[in-house]
């Protein structure tokens, strides 16, 4: 049972991160109507130049640790969502527009360019955060067994369930979001209205932007290390859970990623890890065989 609880608990992490990257996507997604493997390399570029300008900071300024990690994440967020404007703006933005499939292309194009040039400008190292906000919170004990999770997973899940519920009441309460729901919805008659749906989308680009960027810092935070596998990975699985969701509605979107990161935890607890990745690919595809929509995106 001690058990039990502590895999499940070890699942609210991973299942926070997955909400908060699902709701990112889906915000991108509702206007640009095509899949789109940028959001993945944002995530993951982000989480690279933490590690890169920390290390800057730690060893080539002599700063504390913590104000090195505050120099890394600043620049981090300003690098990050830099590219992520300027991709939506300069790239993706006029593809929709004029032909829409070669976006997926594109996006393809744009992730090469940022692995790559990630991967140069840390001269071909993989760098590693050291550990920090490591101790445990005991949450239940059953004789010599504790249940925890560590100050620096509580961390994450606070501020990854702050993004998915102040998103959620923007888009809910706010005319932005009814905005955003109007051009989602059909953008020619938004644009009747008197909507720039133009700005919509850059505005909705670098909301989603924003999202993959935070999440991005705050993971390599945890974890230690960031790579462009493991970004494209969770990237491939928040695209998987938003087509299954139906991509309209974001904390559906965000709902279902949670509940297979719960999941995911719960197979790499009991079941065998090898097969990890592959149950849970396949599980996606199933469930969206089952929720497949007879209606072509134009």
């Amino acid at each position: 049972m001690a058990y039990l609880l502590q895999q499940l608990a070890n699942a609210v992490p991973l299942a926070a991160l997955y909400a908060a990257l699902a709701f990112g996507y889906s915000i991108a997604f509702g206007v640009t109507r095509r899949a789109d493997i940028t959001y993945g390399a944002l995530f993951a570029f982000s989480g690279q130049m933490l590690l890169l300008f920390t290390d800057v900071g730690y060893n080539r300024l002599i700063l504390i640790l913590p104000a090195a990690l505050a120099f890394g994440a600043a620049i981090s967020f300003l690098y990050a969502m830099g590219v992520g404007l300027f991709v939506g703006r300069s790239i993706i933005q006029p593809l929709v527009a004029k032909s829409p499939n070669t976006v997926i292309v594109a996006a393809l194009g744009v992730t090469i360019v940022l692995m790559e040039s990630a991967w140069l400008a840390a001269n071909m190292r993989v760098l590693w955060l050291p550990p920090f906000l490591n101790a445990s919170v005991v949450f239940w004990q059953d004789g010599g067994f504790q249940v925890t999770l560590t100050e620096i997973q509580l961390i994450n899940i606070g501020f990854m369930m702050v993004i998915v519920v102040a998103g959620g009441a923007i888009l809910r309460f706010t005319s932005w979001g009814r905005i955003w729901r109007a051009v989602t919805d059909d953008a020619l008659a938004a644009e009747l209205c008197g909507t720039s749906a133009s700005r919509v989308f850059l505005m909705a680009y670098g909301s989603s932007a924003l999202v993959a960027t935070l999440c991005g810092i705050l993971s390599t935070s945890y974890y230690g290390t960031m790579d462009f596998g493991a970004g494209l990975m969770f990237g491939l699985k928040v695209l998987l859970i938003a087509a299954v969701g139906g991509y309209s509605d974001p904390l559906k979107s965000a709902g279902g990623a949670a509940g297979l990161g719960v999941v995911e935890t719960i197979w790499s607890a009991y079941g065998p890890l090898v097969w990890r990745d592959l149950v849970v690919f396949s599980l996606l595809v199933f469930l969206l065989i089952l929720s497949r929509r007879e209606r072509a995106i134009p």
